[in-house]
C-alpha cells in the first residue's frame, strides 16, 4: 500500500477517518491548558481536519502551523475556522517541509506513516525543532497493523527510537484518553538535545 497524496484525499473525501473524534482530544487539551506562553512555534503534521489547530487559536496560541498532505482536509479546516492565518496553513509532505518550532504536536500522524520510516521521522521531528524544543503527543501502546494503518508500537520501541535525540520527559499510558482508546495510547514528552553539547536545555 502506497501512503501517498492521493491515499490521504480518498480518505478525506469518502469521510474514512475513523482516527477523527471531532474535538481536540482530553489529553491534549489539558496539556495545553497549563501552556502559559502562547507565542511559541507550534508545528501540528498530519493535522487533517485541524480540531488541535482550532482549539490553539480560539485559545490565543498565536503561532500554530497546521500541515497536513490532504487538500480536502484543509478545506474542511479553513471552512470551520476561516480567519486562522492562511500563511500558517501548510499543504505538503512533512518530509519536505523546513522551519523551526519550539513545539511537535503528535496526534495520529506518527501511527500513519510508514514503518520503515519511522527513523526519517525521528531526524526530521529533531531538526524541525529547536535546542530544547519538545515532542508532545499521544502513540499507541500496543503493536497493531503491520500492512496498513494505523501502525502501533510499544514503549520500548518508542524509547530505542527516540533516544538518540531526545531526552525522554514522560513516556506513561494515558489517564484520560478518549472512551474508545483507554488503555490504548501512551503520552510523550520528548525534549530535543542540544545536538552540538548532547545536553537538554529546555526552550520554555
Amino acid at each position: 500500500m502506497k501512503l501517498s497524496e492521493a491515499y490521504w484525499e480518498d480518505r478525506y473525501k469518502k469521510l474514512a477517518t475513523g482516527w477523527d473524534v471531532g474535538k481536540i482530544t482530553k489529553p491534549l487539551k489539558k496539556y495545553f491548558d497549563q501552556v502559559s506562553d502562547k507565542s511559541i512555534r507550534i508545528l501540528i503534521p498530519g493535522s487533517g481536519n485541524g480540531h488541535e489547530a482550532e482549539y490553539l487559536f480560539n485559545n490565543n496560541f498565536t503561532n500554530t502551523y497546521s500541515l497536513d498532505f490532504s487538500q480536502k482536509a484543509i478545506s474542511n479546516f479553513i471552512s470551520r475556522v476561516p480567519l486562522f492565518k492562511k500563511d500558517q496553513i501548510i499543504h505538503m509532505s512533512f518530509f519536505d517541509y523546513e522551519g523551526q518550532f519550539d513545539l511537535i504536536l503528535e496526534q495520529t500522524f506518527f501511527c500513519a506513516i510508514d514503518i520503515k520510516k519511522r527513523k526519517e521521522y525521528v531526524k526530521k521531528v529533531s531538526s524541525l525543532l529547536n535546542n530544547g524544543g519538545k515532542l508532545v503527543g499521544l502513540f499507541f501502546s500496543d503493536p497493531l497493523n503491520t500492512d496498513h494503518p494505523p501502525f502501533g508500537g510499544d514503549k520500548n520501541e518508542y524509547i530505542e527510537l527516540f533516544s538518540e535525540y531526545f531526552d525522554i520527559q514522560t513516556i506513561d499510558r494515558c489517564y484520560n484518553s478518549e472512551t474508545d482508546r483507554i488503555g490504548k495510547e501512551l503520552f510523550l514528552i520528548l525534549v530535543k538535545k542540544n545536538i552540538a553539547t548532547k545536553k537538554t536545555i529546555i526552550s520554555y
